[in-house]
């Protein structure tokens, strides 16, 4: 049986563009896709993580930038970061139905990261993440605390992010990826038995 609740309800999709003198990006969701992606920044890494970002959140995203790549990866990381949690914050609309809450455990090989999420507009990182290695590939890994600071920042997420035990590096950034994918997946979820309630017992999100 189709879902009447999910099928009368708005599509929840959402395009932004942001353009400063040290990025251009576009990007275009649809938090209700198939996982299909197109994406290009000029950082390999990063593609290949935004790639498993919708591919595992099933979240449809299109994504072009350009950025100041002569200087460093820091900018077009963070802005990227920034675009696409402002794009799944509008696309989200008024949060009704939304099952809010949401932890994936990911192990990949040596590696398990715990990744929980609560959709409230009330953003804040928590990182326990460590890298053996100051890179990987051409791309500094600290940058990837920026870019998961910056997307929770925008989309109004409280994200706890714990690599419980690990040793490559890669392995490592890329479980953090796909578990906040698998938890974007289950919170944004319409819950058929409250879609036309907000998740709080406030009435609203955030402060």
């Amino acid at each position: 049986m189709p879902d009447t609740a999910q099928a009368n309800r708005p599509a929840r999709t959402a395009t932004i563009e942001r353009s400063t003198k040290e990025t251009q990006i576009s990007v275009a969701v649809n938090l209700d896709g198939t996982g299909s992606y197109d994406v290009e920044t000029g950082i390999g890494f990063l593609d290949h993580m935004l790639e498993q970002l919708s591919r595992h959140s099933l979240m449809d995203i299109k994504l072009r930038a350009k950025g100041d790549l002569h200087i460093d990866f820091h900018h077009t990381t963070e802005d990227t970061g920034i675009v696409i949690g402002e794009a799944v914050k509008k696309a989200l609309g008024d949060f009704k139905g939304i099952r809010r809450y949401a932890t994936a455990i990911i192990p990949m090989d040596e590696t398990c990261t715990r990744v929980s999420i609560d959709v409230s507009q009330r953003p804040y990182l928590i990182w326990k993440v460590d890298f053996s290695k100051p890179k990987l590939g051409d791309m500094d890994t600290e940058l990837f605390k920026e870019w998961f600071q910056a997307f929770a920042q925008n989309a109004g997420i409280t994200l706890h992010i714990e690599n419980m035990y690990g040793e490559n590096n890669h392995h490592i950034v890329e479980s953090c990826f796909k578990g906040l994918a698998r938890a974007l997946r289950e919170a944004m979820e319409i819950d058929p038995r409250a879609a036309d309630s907000i998740p709080s017992t406030k009435g609203k999100l955030g402060s």
